[in-house]
């Protein structure tokens, strides 16, 4: 029997991940612990968690489910006593609401005050007692299914990573080489950021047009219980700060140090210097390199399609741990923003890049998403950009039939630079809370923040949790609270994958045009 080929692998697996997930939360989603769970002293450390957790004796009180946990600590004082304290994670506008039609059904006790965070991540930085107990003791069985599919999903992300950085450094070396001339490679560089700049401004005016169209704040996305007061808060780097960091980023002081912490900008800087310097030296030197860096390359590719071959294994268990915690319910909270994004998204990726793929890099859209599909489904299932590079890379050249050279200076470039989906989210986003909030953005607050969103997309690429820094600055522009963030983290999983899938389509389409215009021009 002919084997599948690899995009139908993917998708299968996808597939099946998701409805395996879905069916374990509506069967096994929900527990509680009844009566409460008396534990000693003792030291926890669980899968994920970087140390042991020492917790004193006490009791635990847990109620798991899809949309909301709720823990109640008691830990045992010295004289016999309990002292309590009540976690609610959740998302604050969801858990308003089911507080109002479900109540809450603590174990009987006198009142005691409750905390709301909205992810079990927040909660493990800000009570790790509480996030190790219920890590041992509270988690349903969908849940600690989902746990372990991450962990072994994660597994086939590190390997990808596990080959990102030498290979971008080899494929852009050796494609940098391969040009033979330093004019090329500045003609390259200038189209490739045209492309970017372009598409990433047309995804923010789809995005802007979108969510003045739907006007999915006003539209019930949540209750107005939960709506935030208007201030102008100052408690992140300003829009400017943050540029001049992504310089500093490009300049790494240990080139070394850039290689082995994955700093993407340092390493794509210092490797176009190197290679531009290869060139600019020539004659045996620059022939020895060339031939060096190709060895190395086509080793690369060999580990790089051996890894690749366990996608369809790997995505399996990354969909199945996104849906197997969270289930089909995560689809319906905050139903409308969600749409709006999902929209905007759809129209950018398409409409209008096959439509610049058709008229400007004169490629069959449908083709070429065939031939992408592997990467994009990765990147789908991973909402990893930088993890989904060397699939991507292969795609482009294996499948796509666009030179090394080409791919391997536009998508790493494209994936620390090149935020489509991300840019269009973040307007999204804003927006959304500003309309939530009651706070209607005029027309020239909303060109600045057009104009914030680029340039943070290009900003974002070398801060830790990009997407929620980003959106800070965006909020900052237009004087909205930063701490409203809050309220879009519970979905956020969901459209960052859809967005990832976007940002990486964008990459392989500037692929696409960046070679035709090489072509011509070399011909």
């Amino acid at each position: 029997m002919t084997r599948l080929a690899l995009h139908w692998q993917i998708l299968i697996m996808m597939v099946a991940g998701a409805g395996l997930g879905v069916v374990l939360n509506a069967k096994l989603g929900t527990s509680q612990t009844d009566p409460l769970i008396e534990h000693s002293s003792e030291s926890v450390q669980v899968l994920g968690m970087s140390r042991a957790i020492k917790v004193l004796a006490g009791r635990l009180w847990v109620s798991d489910s899809p949309e909301r946990i709720l823990l109640q600590v008691e830990d045992l004082a010295a004289d016999g006593s309990y002292s309590p304290r009540r976690i609610v994670v959740g998302e604050q506008a969801s858990i308003e609401r089911q507080l109002r039609e479900l109540g809450e059904p603590w174990p009987k006790q006198e009142t005691v005050s409750r905390i709301v965070v909205p992810t079990l991540s927040v909660l493990e930085d800000k009570d790790p007692v509480a996030y190790a107990m219920f890590q041992q003791y509270g988690r349903s069985s969908a849940r600690r299914v989902g746990d372990i599919a991450k962990a072994l999903g994660d597994l086939f992300l590190r390997l990808l990573k596990m080959v990102s950085v030498p290979l971008i450094i080899t494929s852009l070396i050796t494609g940098i080489v391969g040009l033979g001339h330093v004019e090329r490679l500045g003609k390259m560089f200038g189209r490739t950021l045209l492309y970017y700049l372009s598409t990433s401004m047309l995804a923010i005016v789809v995005g802007l047009a979108m969510v003045n169209l739907i006007q999915p704040g006003d539209n019930g996305g949540a209750p107005e219980e939960a709506a935030v007061e208007v201030q102008d808060a100052r408690q992140s780097k300003s829009l400017g700060i943050v540029l001049f960091e992504q310089l500093q980023n490009m300049i790494p002081p240990n080139p070394i140090a850039a290689v082995s912490t994955g700093k993407f900008l340092s390493i794509i800087a210092f490797s176009l210097a190197f290679g531009v310097c290869t060139i600019l030296v020539g004659g045996a030197p620059a022939r020895h390199i060339g031939e060096l860096f190709e060895a190395m390359f086509q080793v690369m590719m060999k580990l790089t399609m051996a890894i690749i071959s366990l996608a369809p294994i790997g995505v399996f268990f990354l969909m199945l741990s996104a849906t197997a915690s969270q289930g089909a319910g995560v689809f319906s909270t905050l139903g409308w923003y969600m749409l709006t994004v999902a929209c905007a998204l759809a129209i950018h990726a398409g409409i209008i890049l096959p439509l610049i793929l058709h008229f400007l890099a004169r490629r069959n859209p449908a083709e070429f998403a065939k031939a992408m599909s592997p990467a994009l489904l990765t990147a789908f299932s991973s909402a990893s950009s930088n993890g989904t590079l060397p699939l991507t890379l292969t795609c482009v050249e294996q499948r796509a039939k666009i030179s090394n050279r080409v791919g391997s200076f536009v998508l790493p470039l494209g994936a620390t630079i090149n935020m489509d989906g991300t840019a269009l989210y973040e307007v999204v986003a804003v927006l959304f809370i500003a309309q939530f909030s009651g706070v209607e953005l005029t027309l020239a607050q909303q060109i600045v923040v057009a104009l914030t969103a680029l340039l943070a997309s290009i900003g974002a690429a070398g801060i830790p949790h990009a997407g929620l820094v980003m959106m800070v600055i965006i909020l900052q522009a237009v004087g909205l609270p930063t701490e409203s963030q809050g309220m879009i983290i519970a979905v956020d999983r969901v459209l960052d994958m859809l967005r990832t899938a976007v940002n990486v389509w964008s990459d392989s389409c500037g692929c696409a045009v960046v070679s035709r215009f090489e072509s011509s021009g070399s011909a």
